[in-house]
Parts: C-alpha cells; structure tokens; sequence
C-alpha cells in the first residue's frame, strides 16, 4: 500500500472516531458544521454518516444525523397532527402561561401549537404587546381588539405554518422583550432543546438573546426527545411550563440547573 493510501485511511478513521464522540456527547450533528471542521467536501461527510449509520452509530437526519443512541427520535409531525396532539395539556399549560403575561410587557411567542394557546387565554389589554412569527398564533391574536402584535417576515414555511429566513432573524435585532414563551420539539436534559428545522433553531436563539426571560413551554411527549438542531441548553432556561405527567428527572434536573418548574 502506497504511503498517501495509508494517511487517507488513518484520516478517515480518526474522523469517524471524532464524529462518533461528537453524536454521544451532543446527540446529533451537522453535514456543513462538520465538513467546515474538518476541511473535507460535504460529500465526504455525508460518506461518513453513511458509514456510521451502517455501524449502527447514527441514524441519518436532513442536514446530519442523531446518536442512534438517543431515544424517541422521530420525523417531524404534520402541522394537522400536532393541532390534535395532547390538547387537554396544551390549553392547561397556555392557560397558566398567558396568566403570567401583565399589562406593560413585551412578549415573543414561538411557533408552535402550544404558542398557539398561549395566544387564546392572552388577555385583550392594550399595555401588551406581542411578536410572533407564526400564522396561527397572529390569526388568534388577530381576534383580540386592543392588544398590539407584530408579525415577523420571512419565508413561510408550510409545514408548520410559520416564517423564517434572514429577514426573521434581522427583524429582531434591535429589540428587547420581557419574555419570551418557546416551544419546543425535544427537551433532553443532557443534550439541550431542539428543534426538526435549522432556520428555526436561528431564529429561536435570537429569541433567546433579545428576551429578559426564557419560559420553555411544552407537554410531557417532548421530554426525551432529541432532534438535529440544537438551540439551547436547559440551564439557559429561566423558567419551564409543562403538565404533570413531567419526570422525576426533569424535576429534579430544575433544582440542580436553577430553572423554575411550574406544572399545568
């Protein structure tokens, strides 16, 4: 074997070593972030994947691939699904959320179904003011008369019905709100909250920093879940609103990592 064959396939194996380590720690990872790191084509990445997916190492994802050690990973559900999933939960949980909203705060409300209930208990007070970037969420908000809302543009994206793109995140640059009310798609303890699409893991980190408070909100379905796009560790989170079907571990995880756990 020639010399430079011998290099290419050590290369190649300690590539693969240092990606398989990347998914058991992170959970997941990125075709792009990858090949940037490594400085090899998104084609030789996409060849490791592959690789470690016949290893029984990964499970390939749009744009990357999950830990195959990680559980209850899912493709993301239709919009039509997640409106008739767990509603009960949903309407509790927006119900205590739109209570903590006061007269005089600036809010963000997230994407998502449980955003959307946030929207339907929101008081009609004109001292209120709310963005969001979903579809949904603006046409409940859009039946109250005093309170202000302001839609975020960008590229609506259909499958859940909510804008995203450069000019979502540009538009928020230079505010500041109260709080901000997040969805989420995966709630993992170790691996952080995650979400099915990159521009909204983007979007929801400009989220995050233009916001005073961060209030994770979601149903007990999600804890568990990790998806390929991470957007923040859940020691960021101030505050979470979930139901109370939520685990002793994400319980006791609010007392070691100092984020407030309110039960629907």
């Amino acid at each position: 074997m020639a010399e430079g064959s011998g290099k290419v396939m050590r290369d190649t194996s300690e590539r693969r070593r240092q990606i398989t380590a990347m998914l058991k720690s992170r959970g997941s990872v990125q075709v792009v972030a990858l090949s940037e790191q490594f400085n090899v084509s998104m084609q030789t990445i996409r060849k490791d994947l592959h690789y470690l997916e016949e290893h029984g190492i990964a499970t390939r994802a749009y744009g990357g691939a999950i830990s195959s050690d990680v559980v209850n990973v899912s493709a993301e559900p239709p919009i039509e699904a997640k409106r008739v999933s767990h509603i009960e939960e949903k309407e509790r949980i927006g119900q205590l959320a739109a209570s903590m909203i006061k007269p005089g705060d600036s809010v963000i409300l997230d994407s998502g179904t449980t955003a959307l209930q946030i929207a339907r208990f929101l008081p009609d007070d004109e001292d209120i003011t709310v963005v969001t970037n979903d579809f949904d969420v603006l046409s409940a908000l859009a039946q109250k008369r005093k309170i202000k809302v302001v839609m975020l543009g960008g590229e609506l994206r259909r499958k859940n019905m909510a804008f995203y793109g450069a000019q979502t995140v540009a538009a928020l640059q230079e505010l500041v709100f109260d709080k901000l009310f997040l969805g989420v798609d995966g709630f993992d303890v170790e691996r952080g909250i995650t979400t099915h699409h990159e521009p909204e893991a983007q979007l929801n980190r400009k989220m995050v920093e233009s916001a005073r408070q961060v209030i994770a909100v979601t149903d007990s379905s999600k804890f568990g879940k990790v998806c390929l796009h991470r957007i923040i560790d859940v020691s960021e989170v101030d505050m979470l609103i979930t139901d109370n079907d939520a685990p002793d571990h994400v319980r006791e995880a609010a007392t070691r990592l100092g984020f407030a756990l309110h039960i629907a």
